[in-house]
């Protein structure tokens, strides 16, 4: 696991409470007050909350786990065990035991492949009706031997297969049969394993583990399906578990570049991959199991990260007692239009509920009236900002289209964004030109607007639709679909011609900006629920962000390279806010379930709580729609919450709640100090 991060104390200002992010940590203090350096820097909390939210590569897990091998460490034997472990608790959930249970393992011929015939010979031993399907050449000698003295039946497909007491196919014909004996099998199992290939793949399944995905799984694209929480409904048809990777992901880059195996668990060996953080690929992880083998993951910088409450709450300022509401920080908005006057008026709303001391509001008198009417507290004059929020509700333009100025909105946007131009800057001028800066949130028809290229401070904020608008303008041959498919590949190469920090939504959104050497970091915000899809909710978000940038604009425009953090920080607010407003416990992405080999028991309960949620005696809710006003009027209360991570007072200590509804945000339901906001699973200590 990666160490805790270290508590410090600088001089940043004024500022009391000191927050300065890095790329791996976050160093937090309040000088003369100690006891605000609560639970929420806790070392051991942080340390392993990164562990179970960091995405490593390929490269880098190979590193990892070549200085245990040469130890003689049985990381494949460790391997094995989890799966077997993971294999019974869902059978036990879903059938009942192993004896009355039908497994099919289709392994390869890989260290994945080497893992699953552990795995089948040890459910066959233990009783369950075993068949192992080798898709290709060979299988483990090690792992075989185990396999012939157990109950399994295997099945070869490959007519080139050599593998001692199985008869492989010998021509087509042959191997029709075989694959149709498979099929067979397939088709009865109650539980299929999944360990055809590793992290060793590069792009799309090839021959019989492409021909198995797409009979199986999906030839393309998500499966249309309910948004059920993570770990719950896994028994209302075949179950699977993948062995360290779905079959058919792209490893690396979060894509799914042909057929695949969607997963119901995936159990994910020495540290996670990233495409069990990126989109597409992480929704065919399904519930993600996490096996602890002590990699040193300190030594190498992860591809992706997740935002989490712990993360958010660190960059949410507190009120001071000598504060004003100049202090509390000042938000310009230019949004909305007389074509969608709306926009302006929950973007406007949305940054007033988000811990602000004032909202500069700079539009049309029929807006501005508009908003006077929802939000008297309102300023229309000019005046210093700390962040801007621009261009919600501005009407698209299309290519060789004049921008509309009748109500003057395009042309306010513009003289802001002029500023921010660092088109033809080298990058020691981009950052001398950004200074003193304020942050500045670029959404929806200000793209248009926006200069060819930008300082780091300025964030957009597109859908699939709006990116590939924006990369078309410069010169880039996508669509929707495209980004919808890779959208790692085309966040990062709008950062990479634009400058901007990139937000690209998504049930899972994916921020890619500059981590200060030049390189992109990569962070993933996976909390809100389905029901987000919704109109406005994009206004909301705009709004929400420009808060949060603006309260912690001191130490951006001291520190640029936190601009993903913070960005990250006010997504994972809003969709925290959703998930208050639609008591939905269902979310995008969910903590791992720990595995260490010490703690089985508590591996077990953890990991049969995710699957009996779904039970008729415990059915986690799916929530109800929202509208984004309703997602406006949970802020305060996210904000309250993440603010309450803060608190270490003892129960005792604490004032009575005056609500004892289970709420779905926290563990257990219960709303005291133990509990914190549930990312998806997690443990109440982290």
């Amino acid at each position: 696991m990666p160490p805790g991060a270290r508590i410090a104390s600088s001089e940043r200002g004024t500022d009391a409470l000191r927050v300065q992010w890095s790329n791996r940590a976050i160093v937090s203090a309040k000088e003369g007050d100690p006891a605000m350096v609560s639970l929420l820097f806790d070392d051991d909390a942080q340390a392993l909350e990164a562990f179970l939210t960091e995405a490593f590569s390929e490269r880098s897990i190979r590193d990892l786990e070549d200085p245990l091998l040469h130890e003689g460490v049985p990381l494949m034997r460790q391997a094995a065990s989890a799966v077997i472990r993971t294999a019974a608790l869902m059978i036990a959930h879903a059938v009942g035991p192993l004896s009355e249970s039908r497994v099919v393992v289709l392994a390869g011929a890989g260290n994945n492949g080497a893992d699953g015939t552990f795995a089948a010979a040890g459910l066959a031993s233990a009783g369950a009706h075993t068949t192992l399907v080798a898709v290709g050449k060979t299988l483990d000698d090690e792992a075989l031997v185990e396999l012939s003295n157990s109950n399994a039946y295997i099945v070869a497909l490959d007519e080139q297969a050599r593998i001692p007491g199985v008869t492989a196919p010998r021509n087509a014909e042959e191997r029709s049969a075989h694959m149709d004996e498979a099929m067979v099998e397939l088709g009865k199992a109650d539980l299929i394993i999944d360990a055809m290939t590793g992290i060793g793949l590069k792009g799309a399944l090839r021959g019989i583990p492409a021909e198995i995905a797409g009979l199986i799984g999906e030839t393309e694209g998500l499966p249309d399906r309910i948004a059920f929480p993570h770990g719950s409904h896994i028994d209302d048809s075949r179950m699977v578990l993948a062995v360290d990777t779905p079959s058919g992901v792209g490893v690396d880059d979060g894509s799914l570049p042909g057929p695949y195996i969607p997963a119901d668990v995936t159990v994910s060996f020495g540290a996670l991959k990233p495409c069990a953080l990126l989109p597409p690929s992480s929704y065919a992880c399904g519930q993600l199991v996490l096996v602890d083998f002590d990699f040193e993951t300190e030594r190498s910088a992860p591809v992706a990260e997740v935002m989490t409450a712990r993360k958010s709450a660190q960059s949410i300022r507190l009120p001071r007692v000598n504060d004003s509401k100049y202090t509390r920080s000042v938000l310009g908005l230019v949004t909305g239009s007389q074509r969608y006057p709306g926009a302006g008026m929950l973007s406007t709303l949305a940054g007033a509920r988000s811990n602000v001391g004032m909202v500069r509001y700079i539009g049309p008198p029929q807006l501005r009236d508009r908003i006077l009417q929802i939000l008297p507290e309102a300023v229309f004059e000019s005046g210093r900002v700390q962040a801007w929020t621009l261009g919600s509700g501005l009407p698209v333009v299309d290519p060789g289209q004049e921008v509309a100025s009748d109500d003057g909105q395009a042309s306010r946007i513009g003289e802001i964004l002029s500023s921010y131009d660092a088109t033809g800057s080298s990058p020691d001028a981009i950052s001398q030109e950004g200074s003193g800066l304020p942050p500045v949130v670029v959404d929806t028809g200000a793209l248009d607007i926006m200069p060819e290229h930008v300082t780091s401070l300025v964030v957009i904020t597109p859908h699939a639709g709006e990116l590939a608008r924006l990369l078309q303008a410069r010169g880039e041959d996508v669509d929707s679909a495209a980004i919808a498919s890779e959208p790692l590949r085309w966040a990062t190469r709008a950062w990479e011609l634009t400058g901007a920090t990139v937000l690209l939504k998504g049930a899972i959104t994916v921020i890619v900006g500059d981590d200060g050497s030049g390189l992109p970091r990569v962070i993933t915000v996976g909390r809100a629920p389905a029901w987000l899809s919704t109109a406005g909710a994009g206004d909301v978000l705009a709004g929400t962000l420009g808060a949060v940038l603006a309260q912690n604009a001191d130490n951006l425009i001291a520190h640029p390279d936190l601009m993903p953090d913070y960005v990250a920080a006010g997504a994972y607010v809003h969709a925290l806010a959703a998930s208050l407003a639609s008591e939905s416990a269902q979310f995008g992405w969910s903590l791992p379930v720990l595995y260490d080999g010490d703690d089985v028991q508590s591996f077990s309960e953890d990991l049969t709580g995710r699957l009996t949620s779904g039970s008729a005696s415990d059915t986690p809710s799916l929530g109800h729609p929202v509208t984004a006003s309703d997602v406006i009027d949970a802020l305060p209360k996210a904000f309250s919450l993440l603010a309450g991570l803060y608190d270490d007072s003892p129960e005792s200590e604490k004032p009575d709640s005056a609500d004892d509804r289970p709420s779905p945000f926290s563990s257990d339901g219960d709303d005291d100090d133990d509990d914190v906001i549930d990312d998806g699973g997690v443990d109440k200590e982290v």
